[in-house]
C-alpha cells in the first residue's frame, strides 16, 4: 500500500467506479476522486496489470471482528474486482496469491462479505478448490463508513460470509 503513488490511486478509483457502477450507483460512489477505498484503507493489495491498466484487485486489512461475543484478529478482504472486459476469462483465479499472503502475516483465518449473487463464482474460484468455506444465512452487522444524522450509524446485511482458515483449521471457527 505504501508503494503506490497518486496516480496509482487515481487509475484504481476509476477501475472501481467502472467495475462497481453497474451494481448500483452508489456502490461506486466511494470512489469519487481519487479514493482507491471504501471504508477502511488496505494495508495491502494485490493487483493484476494488463496492457490497458488495472485488470484485477483485491485488498486486506488486519482487524478484529466479534462473532458470538468472542473478538478474533482476521485478515478481512475487501475490495474484489475484476475489469468488466476480463470476465469470464480466468483471470480471478490468479487473484488467488492473496493467499500465501494471509500466511505470512500470521492471522487465523481470512475473511469477507459478498453480495449472494457472487456465490456460484465464489464456489467455482474458492469453495470448490478448498481454500475457503462460503457461509449463507448470517447476519453480519457493521457501521456506515459515514455516520450521517438521518440514518443508522449500524448496517445489519444477509449476506455470504467467505472464511479462508489459515493458520487453524475451519473446525475453530466461532
Amino acid at each position: 500500500e505504501n508503494e503506490l503513488q497518486l496516480a496509482d490511486h487515481a487509475e484504481l478509483a476509476e477501475f472501481f467506479r467502472n467495475s462497481y457502477g453497474p451494481t448500483g450507483e452508489f456502490n461506486a460512489q466511494p470512489f469519487e476522486g481519487n479514493r482507491s477505498w471504501a471504508g477502511a484503507r488496505p494495508e495491502l493489495r494485490v493487483i493484476g496489470y494488463d496492457a490497458r491498466g488495472v485488470a484485477g484487485h483485491i485488498g486486506l486489512l488486519r482487524r478484529f471482528i466479534k462473532i458470538d461475543g468472542v473478538d478474533l484478529l482476521v485478515a478481512e478482504l475487501g475490495l474484489y474486482a475484476v475489469r468488466p472486459d476480463l470476465e469470464g476469462f480466468g483471470i480471478s483465479h490468479s487473484m488467488r496469491v492473496m493467499y500465501p499472503a494471509l500466511q505470512e502475516l500470521g492471522v487465523p483465518f481470512g475473511f469477507g462479505t459478498v453480495r449472494p449473487a457472487l456465490e456460484k463464482h465464489l464456489t467455482r474460484l474458492l469453495e470448490r478448490q478448498g481454500l475457503a468455506t462460503i457461509m449463507s444465512g448470517i447476519r453480519v452487522r457493521s457501521s456506515h463508513r459515514e455516520v450521517c444524522p438521518d440514518r443508522s450509524p449500524v448496517c445489519i446485511e444477509d449476506v455470504l460470509v467467505v472464511v479462508f482458515p489459515v493458520g487453524r483449521s475451519i473446525n475453530e471457527w466461532p
